[in-house]
């Protein structure tokens, strides 16, 4: 496996927002969204091992860790589930930011570990690469699916997706602005005017620290 970053932070993004989470960020991913913002996680990284990833969270005394990158499930399959069943082991909350392009019915998940699916909108320029069939194989009670919205076009592709797929039944829906891109008032007024029943999120790190600030 490659690692590009381990810290220690709060949680700026999902349902686990504001919590003290440690991060593995890994290095690569397969697509290049327009908007990315960890673009130096595309090489930039030293190899490690699932035990010494391990090693590098218990040191940290918190039981909640995200997975993320890049794209964390283009590391070695193998190796992806031996760290998740690691963590299972010793009762670690696990989130695994995915870019909504892998199948991810190819990782087996334990009890306190679910996918953030992120549906890559028309602006990122990648919502053609995205593997559809993700929104039948993940779990509606589990996991989460999110988008991040910097036009009203995207705002639409993403509530006709929702539509589409019966997304409005259950699922868990996170919002969030494209920073600096989307005044975040104005995508709450959208999904409340369309009485959408979505978690509105806003990226909390980057109003806490410099927004491209590292680590953090």
């Amino acid at each position: 496996m490659k690692v590009n970053e381990i810290f220690f932070s709060i949680q700026g993004e999902s349902s686990s927002i504001g919590l003290p989470t440690v991060f593995v960020r890994f290095t690569g991913c397969n697509l290049r969204c327009t908007y990315c913002d960890t673009k130096y996680s595309y090489y930039e990284g030293e190899p490690d091992t699932p035990q010494g990833i391990m090693d590098k969270i218990r040191s940290h005394s918190i039981k909640r860790v995200c997975l993320t990158g890049g794209e964390p499930l283009i590391q070695p399959r193998s190796e992806m589930q031996q760290l998740l069943d690691l963590l299972a082991v010793e009762q670690y909350e696990v989130s695994i930011e995915t870019d909504g392009s892998i199948d991810v019915s190819k990782f087996r998940l334990h009890e306190g570990q679910r996918f953030i699916l992120d549906m890559k909108v028309p602006s990122s320029a990648m919502s053609d690469k995205m593997d559809f069939a993700n929104l039948q194989r993940i779990l509606p009670s589990r996991d989460e699916i999110k988008f991040v919205v910097g036009t009203r076009e995207d705002y639409e592709w993403s509530k006709n997706l929702i539509r589409q797929y019966g997304l409005d039944a259950g699922y868990q829906l996170v919002f969030s602005p494209i920073f600096a891109d989307l005044p975040p008032r104005q995508l709450v007024e959208w999904l409340l005017e369309d009485r959408i029943d979505a978690r509105f999120q806003i990226q909390l790190h980057k109003f806490i620290w410099d927004p491209d600030l590292r680590g953090v």
